[in-house]
């Protein structure tokens, strides 16, 4: 039973729209609408990404992004707060969050779909050199 549990997390740690598509059905299943079906599915799915994107890399390329992709969200957190506090006369915490984690969202579901596509092409140049 452990190992299967090692196994699911494994798998949806490397591949996460696995989990997308699955908080996306159950949400459907129990009637949530579909605007907060996509929010809490995208908010899931962040979350799996900030740690799938180093993996990915580590095992594509053997580089480590752990360190420039934590300065790199603080300092996004950063801008998009400065932003806020120009615009508005007081920051709401809550849609900045909200804004903040979908902005990640974005940003790490390209980066994520960009290292697949080059580790697949790279694969694929590799097995036809071989060959």
């Amino acid at each position: 039973m452990i190992v299967f549990l090692q196994f699911a997390l494994a798998t949806i740690i490397i591949c996460p729209i696995i989990a997308f598509i699955a908080v996306v059905a159950v949400c459907r299943k129990l009637r949530l609408n579909k605007r907060r079906t996509i929010g809490l599915a995208a908010d899931i799915t962040t979350f799996l990404l900030f740690f799938s994107i180093p993996i990915a890399m580590r095992g594509l390329w053997d580089i480590g992004v752990l360190m420039p992709m934590l300065i790199m969200v603080l300092v996004i957190a950063i801008v998009f707060t400065y932003i806020d506090w120009r615009t508005k006369k007081e920051i709401e915490i809550k849609p900045l969050l909200r804004k903040i984690w979908r902005i990640y969202f974005l940003l790490f579901s390209f980066s994520y779909f960009l290292i697949w596509i080059v580790g697949i092409t790279h694969s694929v140049m590799v097995f036809m050199m071989i060959d």
